[in-house]
């Protein structure tokens, strides 16, 4: 699966999943505090029985004139005058909430009732007990259970819809990489052809149309370069690497006489610091990508009479131009395939994304610092 698909199903199942579960918990969530609420009712209504047996009891007693001390002793009840003061009871709690009809406090559940008319000076009757969470917690592990495999479900079934919905993207892909195939294959025979017969025409004659044989040379090189990232795209991460030590330094002296020609077209300011046996355990044919997708993007994004400044050494290789320089907005994309931050220079806008899947092939740092309309600064560091 390419990084496109895998970023647009990714997409699809953050939303879609995301979108679920967050409905499926609100859901949960709300039937949980209902059912919670109905637990607690019927707990509640114990309470106000006892409440009501224990009134029945203060009201005979209030009957009979005698005092409300000699009640019996009901567990966990307690009564109050009407000031709210503890007047007897067989527990006595902290804070009690007199003036609500039912209240949880820690794991105690308490029910007050209100006495009218008073009974022998008594107005509040506060009864208690523990709340039950056996049922409480049974709920609990059945919501849980329920929303794992409510879980597991869409998630399947988000995933089955997922390839649904990048299917057309990958048949569009497939075409778009035959297409790439097909016209790779094309343009490597007269490509081949062009380059070597230039070169045994300045060898081997003295060609006085030099202007226009430089112009066909740029060209024929343009198009190689063309062609090697189209070829390396094609095969999309299944390259052979053979890595052995490259001396940088002596494949970037070969690689700016390859672009001589191209430099010297737009007659650029070319500024070099390159060390000596600089050398570097890499595949050769990956230097040679980050090399020159580096220095043809410094090359044509430069303006006319521009300067170009290289530095190599030990630790990182750097590269800058003062040419047209990329927005703000668009460098944070600018690393994207098919991404360009200037259409009017043309190109596919693959050079970068190729540049990147390299370095992270090798776990290089790579970084960009570009300012509008006055230069761009490419660093690449190995150490």
């Amino acid at each position: 699966m390419l990084a496109s698909e895998k970023q647009s199903l990714f997409r699809f199942l953050t939303i879609y999943l995301g979108s679920t579960f967050l409905l499926f918990f609100t859901t949960t969530v709300i039937f949980y505090h209902y059912q919670k609420h109905q637990i607690l009712d019927v707990q509640r209504d114990v309470l106000k029985n006892r409440a009501y047996q224990i009134v029945k009891n203060l009201r005979e007693l209030h009957n009979q004139f005698s005092s409300p001390l000699i009640y019996p002793k009901y567990p966990l009840s307690a009564i109050y005058n009407s000031n709210k003061e503890y007047i007897f009871g067989s527990f006595h709690p902290n804070r009690p909430q007199l003036e609500k009809e039912s209240y949880i406090q820690g794991k105690n559940l308490f029910y007050s009732y209100k006495l009218e008319p008073y009974y022998l000076g008594a107005k509040y009757l506060l009864v208690t007990q523990d709340i039950s969470f056996n049922t409480i917690s049974k709920l609990q592990k059945t919501l849980l259970f329920f929303l794992l495999v409510a879980g597991l479900f869409f998630t399947s079934l988000s995933i089955i819809l997922g390839k649904l919905f990048i299917a057309p993207m990958k048949e569009s892909m497939a075409r778009v990489n035959q297409f790439i195939e097909d016209t790779t294959h094309e343009l490597n025979t007269p490509i081949s052809t062009i380059l070597t017969n230039i070169e045994l025409i300045e060898t081997l004659y003295d060609c006085k149309a030099t202007k226009e044989m430089k112009r066909i040379e740029i060209a024929s090189k343009t198009l190689s370069r063309l062609y090697d990232d189209l070829t390396y795209l094609k095969l999309n991460h299944n390259y052979h690497r053979a890595i052995e030590p490259i001396d940088m330094a002596q494949l970037l002296k070969e690689r700016l006489l390859y672009f001589q020609s191209m430099i010297e077209a737009k007659s650029l300011e070319l500024t070099e610091d390159i060390g000596v046996d600089i050398i570097i355990e890499i595949d050769r044919n990956d230097a040679l990508r980050l090399i020159d997708n580096l220095l043809s993007n410094a090359i044509k994004y430069n303006q006319k009479d521009g300067k170009i400044s290289i530095k190599l050494n030990s630790k990182k290789l750097y590269i800058s131009d003062r040419g047209i320089g990329i927005k703000e907005e668009d460098l944070s994309k600018i690393h994207e395939r098919f991404s360009r931050a200037n259409k009017s220079e043309g190109g596919f806008g693959i050079g970068l994304d190729i540049v990147g899947q390299v370095v992270k092939e090798y776990g290089y740092r790579f970084t960009i610092n570009s300012i509008y309309q006055k230069g761009t600064e490419v660093t690449i560091k190995w150490k």
